[in-house]
C-alpha cells in the first residue's frame, strides 16, 4: 500500500491507520476512516474522511484556517498515481509572522548563511523512528535511507531514525516550547534554526542514532553507527550537515545527516515498502 503525507499552508492529510486516536470517540471514526486531516501548529485532528464524506473531529471545522485548501488536496489526490513530481513544493507561507512569533527578522538568513526552505506538497513514509511515529522523507530520501539503513545492517550496525520532516509550524513550535523552559533564543538557535530555515523543512533531512544511545546529543560521535555513517554515508548520497566549526553558528550535530539529490526534480517513486 502507497502510503503518504498531503501536505497544505496549515493543515496535513494523514493515512488514518498511522494516527493513534485520543479518545473513544475519535477511535471509532479513526478505524473507519481513510484519511486524517489534522491542524500543522499542535496536531489536533480536525476531520476524518469516511466513506459517506468527512466527519469533523473539531469544533466550528469551516472556520479553520485552511480547511478549504485541505479539503481541496484531499479531493484532488484521489485517485494518487504512481508517478508524483518530486519538486513539487508549497509556497513560503507566513514566513514574517513566525520569525517575528520569536523575536527575529528576515534578516535571519544572511546573519546566519541558512536558506529558506519550502515544505514539499507531498511525502512518502520511510518507515517508523525510534518512538514508533511515522517517519515522512522525500520520495526519493525515503528510498535513500532505507537502502542506506539495510546497508548498515548487513555490516551488524543498527541506525535508529529520531526525527525526519518537520513543517515550519513545528519548528516554531519547538522554539516556544524551549523558551516556556526559560531558554533565550539565541541559546535555541544554537541548536535549533529558526522556522523557514531547517533542513528538516525539506523532507531530505533525519536525525540518527543507535540503541541505548541518548538523541541529539555529540556523544553519538563515539558510536559504531556514527563510524559506520562517516565511513558509508557519502555513497548513498547523505552527507553531516554541521561538523564542528560550521558557519551558521549551529553546534556540532554529528546526528544530523541530509540527503542531497544527485538530480533535483527528477520524478520520484513512491517506496513500495511504505
Amino acid at each position: 500500500m502507497q502510503r503518504i503525507l498531503v501536505n497544505t499552508p496549515h493543515i496535513e492529510i494523514w493515512p488514518a491507520g498511522l494516527l493513534r486516536a485520543r479518545s473513544n470517540r475519535d477511535a471509532r471514526i479513526l478505524a473507519r476512516a481513510r484519511h486524517v486531516l489534522r491542524r500543522k501548529r499542535d496536531g489536533r485532528f480536525l476531520a476524518a474522511e469516511l466513506a459517506e464524506g468527512l466527519q469533523a473531529l473539531a469544533p466550528l471545522l469551516e472556520r479553520e484556517p485552511g480547511i478549504d485548501d485541505a479539503t481541496t488536496a484531499l479531493r484532488q489526490r484521489m485517485p494518487m498515481p504512481s508517478r508524483l513530481h518530486a519538486a513539487d513544493i508549497l509556497p513560503l507561507h507566513r514566513l514574517q509572522e513566525r520569525l517575528a512569533a520569536i523575536g527575529l527578522d528576515e534578516g535571519y538568513g544572511a546573519r546566519s548563511g541558512l536558506e529558506l526552505v519550502a515544505e514539499p506538497h507531498w511525502l512518502a513514509l520511510a518507515g517508523f523512528d525510534r518512538y514508533r511515529r511515522a517517519l515522512w522523507l522525500q520520495a526519493d530520501a525515503a528510498n535513500a535511507w532505507m537502502r542506506l539503513r539495510q546497508a548498515a545492517l548487513r555490516d551488524g550496525v543498527l541506525l535508529e531514525a529520531i526525527s525526519g520532516y518537520r513543517s515550519h509550524d513545528y519548528q516554531l513550535g519547538i522554539f516556544e516550547r524551549k523558551r516556556a523552559r526559560g531558554l533565550d533564543v539565541d541559546a535555541i538557535l544554537a541548536v535549533n534554526a529558526a522556522p523557514g530555515y531547517s533542513e528538516h523543512h525539506s523532507g531530505r533531512a533525519l536525525d540518527i542514532s543507535a540503541p541505548g544511545e541518548p538523541a541529539a546529543e555529540e556523544s553519538f560521535e563515539g558510536t559504531a553507527a556514527f563510524g559506520w555513517l562517516a565511513a558509508n554515508a557519502g555513497g548513498h548520497g547523505f552527507a553531516m550537515s554541521y561538523p564542528r566549526d560550521n558557519p551558521h553558528g549551529i553546534v556540532y550535530e554529528p546526528w544530523h545527516w541530509c540527503w542531497q539529490p544527485a538530480a533535483a526534480g527528477r520524478a520520484a517513486i513512491i517506496p513500495a515498502s511504505a
